[in-house]
C-alpha cells in the first residue's frame, strides 16, 4: 500500500534543505506521494529510508521500453486517471498484427511501412508489428521476424506461446528489444527464461484481471519485470472495464501485481468493427493497441485521437515563431500574420496554400495561443507583432511594407500602423475566406 505525504515526511531528513527543488520537506513529501517526483531528488535521504520508501517513491505503472535504446517506445509510467490532473506523458504504441505464414505477407508489410502521415507539423505513424506465428515451423517463424524488422522498419512483437519458437525467432533480434508475447499460465516460467536470458520485454496473456495479477507475480519471482499484460478484453465494453479497473488498483490502491502497461487486441470482423473498440483502448489507458487491418484511414484516426489525448492540455501545441513561406514567394508577395498555436498556425497556412497565392506568413510567439484568446490575454499585441517584423528579417525580403491582420483583431490594426509603421490590411476574420481575399483583395 502507497504511503502517505505525512507518513513519507516522517521518513524524511526534516533539513528543508531546498536541494530536492522544493521549499520544504512536507512538501517534497507531497510530491512524492503523488507521484510527481523520484526519491532519488533527495540528496540526503539514508539507505534505510530509500528501502522503506521504495513503494512510494516508483511509479504505479512500471515504465516498459520496446525497441533499442536509441529508439525504443517507452510505455507506462503514468500517475493520474484523468489528464486534467497532471497529463499522460507516455503515448500508447500504435500496432499491426502480420501473420507469419501468410502468403501476402512481405506486400503486409510495406503497406504498414509506407504508412506515415503529418498532423499538426509532426510525422506520426503506427510503431509496431505485432508477428503472428502462424509458421510451418521454428526458422520459419524466425525469418519472417527478420523479413517483418528490416521491410516495416517498425519495432516488433513476437507472438507465440512455444517458448523454444520465441527464443529461436528473438534471439537474432535482441538487441531491437522485441516484445516477446505469449506468456501464459502454463508456460509463464519458460517464457520469463527467454525473456531474462535475452533481456526483452515479456507480454502477459491472461483471461481475466484475477488471472493477470497472478502471473506477473510468478513472472517477476522469475526475475522478469518489465512486462505488458493483456487481460484477455477484445470487445470495446470489456476494455473499458478491464482497462479502467487495472488502472484505478495501480494508483489509488497501490496494486503493484497490476501495475504494469496493458496491451489490447482488437477484435471485430474488419476495420470498421474493429476502430470504436481500438480507439476505447487509445483513449482508456492502454499501453499498446494493436489492430488487423491496415487501412491507412483507420491508422490515421487512432494516431490523431492518440495525439489529442497525450497533448499536456496545460501545454498547447506550438510551432516556431518565424516567417514560414508557402509556395515560392517573392519580394511582392503578402505577408500574413497569425500566432503560433498550431492549429490556428495550420489551418492559415492549408488556406493560403489552397490560395495558390504564393505568401509569406509571419508567426508571432503568443504562447500557444488562438487569436482571440492571444488577443484576449494580451499576448498578440501592437508591440509583439511590430517586434516580430523587426526581428523576423521579413523586411529585407519585401520591397513593399503591408502586413495583413486577422480580422477578429482589426481594432489593434491603428496602434499597429502608429508602432511599426508599416501600412496594415485587414484580413477575413475566418481562414476560410483567406483564398478569395488574396486573390481579390490583396491582388487588387
Amino acid at each position: 500500500m502507497a504511503l502517505t505525504g505525512l507518513q513519507i515526511y516522517k521518513l524524511l531528513p526534516k533539513t528543508n534543505c531546498k536541494k530536492c527543488g522544493f521549499p520544504t520537506c512536507l512538501a517534497f513529501a507531497m510530491a512524492l506521494a503523488q507521484k510527481k517526483i523520484e526519491l532519488a531528488k533527495c540528496p540526503d535521504v539514508s539507505a534505510e529510508t530509500k528501502a522503506e520508501l521504495e513503494g512510494a517513491s516508483a511509479p504505479p505503472i512500471r515504465l516498459v521500453a520496446i525497441g533499442p535504446r536509441d529508439r525504443a517506445l517507452e510505455i507506462g509510467n503514468e500517475t493520474v486517471l484523468f489528464r486534467h490532473e497532471l497529463a499522460f506523458f507516455h503515448p500508447c504504441g500504435i500496432g499491426l498484427r502480420v501473420k507469419s505464414g501468410d502468403p501476402g505477407r512481405r506486400a503486409r508489410l510495406e503497406r504498414i511501412r509506407d504508412l506515415k502521415f503529418i498532423r499538426v507539423g509532426k510525422e506520426v505513424r503506427p510503431d509496431l508489428v505485432a508477428l503472428e506465428d502462424t509458421s510451418p515451423d521454428a526458422a520459419s517463424f524466425a525469418a519472417a521476424a527478420r523479413e517483418a524488422r528490416d521491410v516495416s522498419g517498425r519495432l516488433l512483437i513476437l507472438m507465440t506461446e512455444d517458448p523454444a519458437r520465441m527464443k529461436a525467432a528473438a534471439a537474432p533480434l535482441k538487441d531491437d528489444r522485441p516484445l516477446l508475447f505469449g506468456a501464459t499460465a502454463a508456460n509463464a516460467e519458460a517464457m520469463a527464461s527467454v525473456a531474462k536470458e535475452l533481456g526483452c520485454p515479456l507480454g502477459v496473456k491472461a483471461g481475466s484481471l484475477d488471472e493477470a495479477a497472478d502471473l506477473t507475480q510468478r513472472i517477476a519471482k522469475a526475475g522478469v519485470e518489465d512486462m505488458v499484460v493483456d487481460t484477455g478484453a477484445r470487445t470495446a465494453a470489456q476494455a473499458l472495464i478491464d482497462l479502467t479497473q487495472m488502472r484505478r488498483l495501480a494508483i489509488r490502491k497501490g496494486f503493484r501485481p497490476l501495475g504494469y502497461p496493458p496491451v489490447f487486441f482488437a477484435a471485430g470482423a474488419g476495420a470498421l468493427e474493429q476502430t470504436p473498440a481500438a480507439a476505447v483502448a487509445v483513449a482508456k489507458y492502454a499501453g499498446i493497441v494493436v489492430v488487423d487491418e491496415t487501412d491507412a484511414w483507420l491508422s490515421l484516426a487512432l494516431l490523431t485521437l492518440r495525439l489529442n489525448v497525450y497533448t499536456d492540455p496545460q501545454k498547447p501545441i506550438q510551432v516556431e515563431p518565424k516567417v514560414y513561406k508557402v509556395g515560392e514567394p517573392k519580394e511582392n508577395a503578402p505577408l500574413l500574420v497569425t500566432t503560433n498555436f498550431s492549429l490556428t498556425y495550420f489551418t492559415v497556412e492549408s488556406e493560403v496554400e489552397a490560395s495558390r497565392v504564393p505568401s509569406f506568413i509571419l508567426v508571432v510567439n503568443t504562447e500557444g495561443m488562438s487569436v482571440l484568446t492571444a488577443f484576449a490575454a494580451d499576448k498578440l499585441t501592437a508591440a509583439g507583432v511590430t517586434k516580430a517584423l523587426k526581428t523576423s528579417g521579413i523586411e529585407g525580403q519585401l520591397r513593399h511594407k503591408k502586413v495583413i491582420l486577422p480580422g477578429y483583431v482589426a481594432v489593434m490594426s491603428g496602434a499597429l500602423q502608429e508602432e511599426s509603421g508599416w501600412e496594415v490590411l485587414v484580413g477575413p476574420r475566418e481562414a476560410s475566406a483567406i483564398p478569395a481575399y488574396l486573390k481579390t483583395i490583396w491582388k487588387s
